[in-house]
């Protein structure tokens, strides 16, 4: 824009120099004395007339032949000025504002306080001095804790915004305790000694978040998510029992020949299952080539690693995180289960889609930090390994608990419905006894809402007015008191003969 500026100002600068030339030109050939004597005529100054060839002197007329001349060469310079050098007009450019890329979004670890986490190292990462030697900290620093003095040197705007943190997520443990002692409708129970069994914070001091509360947040989570996985492995194989014991119990319901039934129905589906292409080595050549091919949609001869991990690092950090690593297996998983099939189990996909990506992780991350770096992955390419033509054992290829572990589950879950039967007669008990008392409670209110209209009753015969004869004798009524008539003690105290 100041170049612009600068250049109008220039334009401007030369049409007003050869403007000034041009009237001074044009004022000395219009000029009668510039050029040629004055005029004779006395009045010729006050009365100008129209110079015509008849009254005009010779040399006039040679003055105003010049004149017209220099007019038209003055002309003919002002067009050339003006298409020589145009004038722009003022282009206000806009000024593009940079477009703010939002940062990867981080997948879900799976912790339940997950918020908590993200949001106190969203808050650190602001801090330029953190920031910096978290780049260049070791992964086995992070891991241990010992990152956790740094706080201390720290922005106190940064301090202040970790403090509020950490009252919100005690303030929602806290919450949470309470809505577990509500739906157990228990009391008398400590909340500070349950706040003990969240070992992500420090809950003595939970208003101020300290170097102390980094280094039990930082070691949590790593000892968790490191626990995760093995975690889900036992929930899958308690999914398999239960499972296993229910299609069993289901076949003692059934006679002979029903169960002879489903159990050919059962192999059946089974051996469908087992039916199908072969699964490529997870993290190998020729799966990663059939994910270039089928999902990128490019030539399998142009194949290569370098630009497959660019392609695939969808948030473009330089890293393959978990869910990004699991996202390359989807072909294979589609080749053993369909959700149209009665026959395949989308839970055991799921168990198949984790033991792949723990597969790849152990073979290719070399730090154990749970991330695939570009130098790890393009090492592990160079590998023997990466070449391996060998089929993937999938789960229906493998013993997923043995006999021992079934009778056991199946003996603890004898116990837990025993105790739930127990707890349900105990139920039944007191409602029975809830319905007697109710019933006790209905009788007395009839007998209550009895007597009260007894007493009414009364109270309305004693106000009622006595009846009389025509004469103005009294008038015996059956149902009538007689000690509510007047004249009752005045006869007993009169009694006529």
């Amino acid at each position: 824009q100041q170049q612009q500026q600068q250049q109008q100002q220039q334009q401007w600068a030369a049409w007003t120099c050869w403007g000034r030339l041009g009237v001074q030109a044009l004022s000395v050939s219009i000029h009668p004395h510039s050029c040629c004597p004055p005029p004779t005529h006395p009045t010729a100054t006050l009365q100008p007339e129209t110079p015509s060839a008849s009254n005009m002197h010779p040399d006039t007329r040679m003055c105003w032949k010049w004149s017209s001349a220099s007019d038209c060469f003055l002309l003919l310079c002002f067009i050339i000025v003006a298409e020589s050098i145009p004038i722009d007009k003022i282009k206000v450019n806009k000024v593009e504002e940079p477009e703010v890329q939002a940062s990867p979004e981080t997948p879900d670890t799976g912790l339940y306080y997950d918020r908590y986490l993200r949001e106190v190292i969203d808050v650190l990462e602001t801090d330029k001095h953190f920031r910096e030697k978290l780049q260049t900290a070791d992964i086995e620093e992070i891991k241990s804790g010992r990152m956790a003095k740094e706080l201390n040197l720290v922005s106190h705007l940064v301090r202040t915004k970790l403090d509020e943190l950490k009252r919100q997520e005690v303030t929602r443990l806290r919450m949470l305790i309470k809505a577990k002692i509500d739906a157990q409708q228990d009391a008398g129970i400590d909340h500070h000694a349950l706040l003990k069994q969240f070992e992500h914070l420090n809950h003595q001091n939970p208003h101020s978040f300290e170097p102390e509360d980094l280094e039990l947040l930082i070691q949590t989570a790593t000892s968790d998510l490191e626990n995760y996985d093995k975690d889900r492995h036992e929930e899958f194989k308690q999914y398999e029992m239960l499972k296993e014991h229910e299609r069993r119990e289901y076949l003692k319901s059934l006679d002979e020949e029903k169960r002879k039934e489903e159990e050919a129905k059962f192999d059946e589906l089974r051996k469908k299952h087992k039916d199908h292409p072969k699964i490529n080595h997870p993290g190998s050549k020729d799966q990663l080539k059939e994910v270039w091919e089928e999902t990128d949609g490019l030539d399998p001869e142009d194949f290569d690693p370098k630009t497959f991990f660019k392609l695939h690092d969808t948030n473009g950090d330089g890293f393959l995180d978990e869910q990004e690593m699991e996202a390359l297996f989807t072909k294979e998983l589609e080749k053993i289960y369909d959700p149209n099939n009665a026959e395949d189990d989308m839970m055991e996909m799921e168990e198949e889609r984790l033991r792949m990506r723990e597969h790849v992780m152990k073979e290719i991350d070399v730090n154990k930090d749970r991330l695939i770096s570009a130098e790890e992955f393009m090492r592990a390419s160079e590998k023997k390994e990466f070449g391996e033509t060998d089929p993937w054992e999938t789960l229906d290829e493998q013993d997923l608990y043995s006999d021992d572990e079934l009778q056991e589950f199946e003996k603890r879950l004898s116990n837990q419905e025993n105790e739930l039967r127990l707890k349900s007669v105990d139920l039944l008990k007191q409602r029975e006894e809830l319905e007697l008392q109710q019933d006790q409670l209905h009788a007395q209110k009839l007998e209550y809402h009895q007597a009260a209209q007894q007493l009414e009753q009364k109270k309305q015969a004693q106000h009622a007015p006595v009846p009389e004869g025509p004469h103005g004798e009294l008038r015996f009524q059956p149902g009538m008191n007689p000690a509510a008539s007047p004249g009752h003690h005045q006869s007993q105290e009169q009694p006529v003969v």
